[in-house]
């Protein structure tokens, strides 16, 4: 599969840890607690599952450190999950303050980590995309979209504006069409997010090729806005309520809709 040119996000990640240790400094106590779309997780506790995602990537990429893996026959996702819950409960014995310390120092180690890393590098795989190794460029796009889609979570829970450029996001998350696709016999599709950008995919002997512009003659068009996208992308919303216009083979487009770009 070709998930299409390279795209480069390293220059992203200063503005959006600042506006994210921004937005956290100004909480009160409330809000702190108040719920997010992550069912059972308060801002607390999404807050620590950032500052975890952070300490994993600098332990295991930078300081080749592991020492924890899957369970014996416990499928990826449901490691992730159990891990991630882990960390949260053991996290929330810390007050809001001293976590928000912690989170400061680390987001400038990741900052530093990903402005020095060589994005054409081989990575670990980035499951949405394929089970392959990716390139260094797409595991950096990965975290960049996580860190994103947490921060907006994070605002929606507080009542905070949303972060308001979700172009390289979208570019980001369109990298998982060719594996969404890879049981698919059609031979072209097309996917616009509107005010964004269109993109095509096409079938080759080789499996799918993104690529961006509009498809010669797809066999299914899918239309959306850039919010309903990202939420589709993530599961943020009801596939079915979503607003999202659809032509040509009704099957391949439902196909589409079922792109994924996290682990679940």
């Amino acid at each position: 599969m070709n998930l299409g040119p390279p795209i480069n996000v390293s220059p992203l990640f200063p503005a959006e840890q600042t506006r994210l240790l921004t937005a956290l400094h100004d909480l009160d106590a409330t809000q702190w607690k108040a719920p997010t779309i992550c069912t059972g997780w308060t801002v607390h506790d999404l807050t620590a599952h950032i500052l975890g995602d952070h300490l994993g990537r600098l332990s295991g990429a930078r300081d080749s450190y592991r020492t924890s893996g899957p369970l014996k026959n416990e499928p990826f996702p449901d490691f992730i999950h159990r891990i991630n819950q882990e960390w949260v409960v053991a996290t929330r014995r810390l007050s809001p303050t001293v976590l928000l310390d912690l989170l400061t120092d680390a987001s400038k180690q990741i900052v530093e980590f990903w402005r020095t890393a060589d994005p054409d590098a081989t990575s670990i795989p980035v499951s949405w995309a394929g089970p392959d190794p990716a390139p260094m460029w797409l595991d950096m796009a990965r975290d960049y979209t996580e860190y994103w889609v947490h921060q907006q979570q994070i605002r929606a829970a507080v009542g905070m504006p949303p972060l308001d450029d979700p172009a390289p996001v979208v570019d980001i998350f369109m990298r998982a069409l060719p594996f969404t696709l890879r049981d698919s016999t059609a031979d072209e599709v097309e996917y616009e997010v509107f005010g964004v950008g269109t993109w095509s995919c096409a079938r080759g002997a080789d499996g799918w090729t993104l690529r961006p512009g509009m498809a010669a003659k797809p066999a299914a068009t899918v239309r959306t806005d850039p919010d309903t996208f990202w939420r589709l992308c993530t599961r943020n919303i009801d596939r079915a309520t979503a607003q999202v216009v659809t032509e040509g083979d009704r099957a391949v487009a439902e196909t589409m809709l079922t792109m994924v770009s996290i682990i679940i």
